[in-house]
């Protein structure tokens, strides 16, 4: 037995008041004889006996009161029972899982969530003692698998000191998982668990990711949890932004959708989402949310500059800072390289010159070459490969490894082609193979016409008038392979024999448009149609347009950096600002070497919500955007009784402590070391006492009388 609060062991000398108060009521008395009190009867000496024998009694009992109210006080606490000659005094392993993802950034009377979970480790450290060792697991940080233990605790306070917000997100079972495998490789006796967190509803696990821990969190683990949600939290968070403008033109705005969410139980008014450009405030709009309501707002704004360009979207400040702000990079081409391939040259005569007469402001560069220089041209200095026929290709791999890594194809059949022809080169491509023919070439008898078009396809984009009513004046189609998406494309323009004329396929990275008739008038009188020049144009500047939503990563996910456009063996990325707290940008390289030859390489170092550039030499090749998972926006948390039903998911076979946030965590602690303490039984028992020690003085007061 060892007592938590000893000093109060002095009071034990109090206990020797009853007894010297007994001693001094035995006063000597001096013996008179009463001649006249010869007829009383002689006392019986067994009364005397018995009151004397009561009075004892009554000093014990005064004696252990006194002892059981001091005990009760010193809070006496049994030791654990020993095993193999382990006592309470074993070495410990103590790891901790500090939660700092964005949602334990909210502020109470106390401070911030992480703040106050910080504490709470530094009181714990003051009940370790030389040989114990510690660790340090962050829920932010999950890909970190290289986590030691220490029996440094000073500098162990250093690290948990200067841990902060992350804008990464995790699920407290990988913490978990990771806290259980340090545990496992430890010989010391005693096994502890610190969960530190606000239980944020969704982040405890996924379902896949739930295993049997039961053989490493055995009976001999003990796991303390600290929830430090309390306070009614006022969140609204930007969950999404994305570009409504899919082909961007000079002088002509850009649209922006940013999805904003009221994750508070009360009514926001007049929230104010600006949009910034560059960093200039470009557009503001302000909405009102019920709870829980998502709202998705078009944003425009103008862009002057070419290259790649950053823009976000905010907020104003809020109980959670990491999602009132979203990022997004925009691509615009200053000049975009196409390059024709036909088999016959003057296939390519009214595409060339619809391009060449653009208007868009933007320069298209075009080159044409003849199909069988495809096999040995570089594909990837081209935004768009504009293919005629199908004759006289031999490298198909060439074509549909370009499309795949990120490369734009408009697709038409030329004069020279066949049908076998075409139907290989769509299946080196991976889309439906035509099924047919149908018409006669240079006859206008039961020439075909549009059908249906889908006008809000972008190529439609600003092609008609927003007053007038969008009407096509049809071509007549003499002539065209049967082509149908089956599923795996979009119809664009379908014509009135139910093929597709014009249709749109994204495979992998890349993007490709497929007409189903060649561009030359013994096909069809399309190439003299009003049309003709605006689409083909649109269809070009649609195709080289950057798809800025794969280049949008949740927070410490990896990104793969487009190689096409890169010849150093080394890149240099710019991450944001923020990480390191300053101005200045935070520089990180990736070496290239041998592997020029790749399409895409892997970055994992994206920890900070930002827009990240790359560079190859002085060259900015790429760019793109990091932001926080809408996961952490929410404000609703789990109840122990969840968290105690996930334990059970586990198969945790040890002891479980929840600490609330108003309870002394070193007194808990110390007795689940210890064992329970005794100053209830203690206490009841000097109650009982002093009951018995009323009842008998009652008693022999009476017997005195």
């Amino acid at each position: 037995m060892i007592f938590l609060n000893p000093a109060v062991l002095f009071g034990l000398l109090a206990a020797s008041i009853p007894v010297l108060i007994h001693l001094l009521n035995l006063r000597k008395l001096k013996r008179i004889e009463f001649s006249t009190l010869a007829f009383l009867k002689e006392l019986q000496k067994n009364k005397i006996r018995k009151i004397k024998l009561k009075q004892w009694l009554l000093m014990v009992l005064r004696v252990l009161i006194i002892l059981f109210l001091v005990l009760a006080f010193a809070r006496p606490t049994l030791k654990g029972v020993a095993i193999g000659g382990a006592t309470s005094a074993a070495k410990t392993t103590a790891v901790f899982i500090l939660d700092n993802t964005p949602s334990m950034s909210v502020i109470d009377s106390k401070g911030s969530y992480l703040n106050q979970a910080k504490a709470t480790i530094k009181q714990i450290l003051s009940l370790m003692q030389n040989g114990d060792e510690v660790a340090l697991v962050l829920t932010g940080d999950p890909y970190n698998n290289d986590i030691k233990v220490t029996s440094n605790l000073s500098k162990f306070q250093k690290q948990v000191d200067a841990v902060n917000i992350s804008d990464i997100s995790g699920l407290l079972n990988s913490a978990i998982v990771k806290a259980a495998k340090i545990l496992s490789k430890t010989n010391n006796f005693n096994k502890e668990i610190y969960v530190l967190t606000d239980f944020q509803m969704g982040r405890l696990a996924d379902k896949n990711s739930i295993s049997d821990l039961g053989q490493i969190l055995n009976d001999k683990v003990r796991l303390y949890t600290f929830d430090y949600s309390r306070k009614e939290v006022s969140n609204a968070g930007i969950d999404d932004i994305s570009l409504n403008t899919q082909i961007f033109e000079q002088d002509k705005p850009l649209d922006f959708n940013v999805t904003v969410t009221n994750y508070s139980n009360q009514r926001l008014n007049n929230l104010v989402v600006s949009l910034f450009v560059e960093n200039v405030r470009s557009a503001q709009q302000s909405v009102s949310l019920n709870p829980g309501e998502s709202r998705i707002l078009t944003l425009q704004a103008p862009v002057k500059q070419s290259g790649f360009i950053g823009a976000y979207a905010e907020i104003e400040d809020d109980d959670i800072l990491e999602d009132d702000r979203r990022y997004i990079s925009i691509y615009i081409p200053k000049s975009i390289p196409v390059v024709i391939f036909t088999d016959n040259a003057d296939d390519s005569r009214f595409v060339n010159l619809a391009l060449s007469a653009a208007g868009s402001g933007q320069t298209l560069q075009v080159n044409k070459k003849n199909l069988n220089e495809l096999n040995s041209s570089n594909l990837s200095k081209y935004d768009v490969a504009v293919i005629i026929g199908s004759e006289g290709i031999s490298r198909y791999d060439l074509l549909s490894s370009f499309l795949k890594s990120g490369g734009k194809i408009i697709l038409m059949p030329g004069s020279k082609s066949t049908l076998q022809n075409f139907d290989n080169i769509t299946k080196a491509l991976g889309i439906p193979s035509p099924t047919g023919t149908a018409g006669k070439e240079g006859s206008d008898i039961n020439a075909f016409t549009f059908d249906k078009e889908d006008f809000s396809n972008p190529i439609f984009r600003d092609v008609f008038s927003s007053k007038e009513k969008k009407e096509i004046e049809s071509p007549a189609i003499y002539y065209h392979y049967k082509l149908s998406t089956e599923g795996k494309g979009e119809n664009i323009i379908t014509l009135n024999d139910g093929s597709s004329f014009l249709s749109e396929y994204k495979i992998n990275k890349g993007k490709l448009l497929l007409f189903n008739t060649a561009p030359i008038l013994t096909w069809t009188n399309f190439p003299i149609k009003n049309l003709f020049a605006p689409l083909i144009t649109k269809s070009v500047l649609y195709m080289s347009s950057k798809d800025n939503s794969s280049n949008q990563i949740i927070a410490g996910n990896p990104v793969e950096i487009n190689l096409q456009n890169n010849s150093s063996p080394q890149l240099k990325i710019e991450a944001p600002s923020n990480r390191t707290g300053n101005s200045n940008n935070y520089d990180d390289y990736v070496d290239i070497g041998k592997q020029l030859n790749r399409n895409f390489v892997t970055y994992n170092h994206t920890d900070i919500n930002g827009n990240y550039k790359v560079y190859a030499g002085s060259n900015i090749i790429d760019e793109f955007s990091v932001n926080s998972d809408p996961a952490e926006s929410v404000t609703k948390y789990y109840s122990q009784d969840k968290f105690a039903d996930y334990l059970k998911k586990i198969n945790f076979k040890g002891k479980y402590f929840n600490i609330d946030k108003k309870e002394d965590p070193v007194k808990i602690i110390t007795q689940a070391r210890f064992g329970s303490e005794l100053w209830k039984y203690f206490l009841l028992g000097a109650i009982l006492l002093a009951l018995i020690e009323m009842a008998i003085a009652r008693n022999t007061k009476r017997e005195l009388i």
